[in-house]
């Protein structure tokens, strides 16, 4: 018995993906980010930046989508890359400290849409597809699982 190189796609017979999150855990990460998403609506309204701007960048991370286009591995590994808070946070550190009010707003927003994808389900991608996450199953692949 030989071993593929490659791990085959093992998700297509569940709605449950090994790996993702469940029951309680699950409703608890979702309400973090919906905790993160009022915390940067907050903290933006109290910085004072334009709210054309928050409207105009809100879903600019979702053009990470593209990366699929280079098929489902480099897809997953952009669109986690702009989909993680950690360089967001970095951002918005590096914002504060500079007091950089553009950097912080842009951060914030970043943070803001994390947390709005995080609250509706939408987690990290496995490199099974695009509705493989971290948080289960979307999309019509939650909905209705193929065998």
């Amino acid at each position: 018995m030989t071993m593929s190189a490659q791990p085959q796609a093992v998700f297509k017979a569940t709605r449950e993906v090994p790996g993702a999150v469940q029951g309680g855990v699950k409703v608890l990460l979702r309400l973090e980010g919906l905790a993160l998403l009022a915390g940067a609506v907050t903290f933006y309204a109290l910085f004072g930046s334009s709210w054309l701007l928050f409207a105009l960048l809100f879903f600019a991370p979702d053009l990470s989508f593209a990366g699929y286009l280079l098929g489902p591995r480099l897809g997953a590994a952009i669109y986690n890359a702009v989909h993680i808070t950690i360089l967001p946070g970095a951002l918005l550190a590096l914002g504060l400290v500079l007091e950089d009010p553009l950097a912080t707003a842009l951060a914030t927003i970043w943070l803001g849409h994390i947390g709005f994808d995080r609250a509706l389900g939408y987690g990290l991608k496995y490199q099974d597809g695009f509705g493989f996450t971290h948080l289960g199953r979307i999309g019509r692949a939650g909905a209705h699982p193929s065998s």
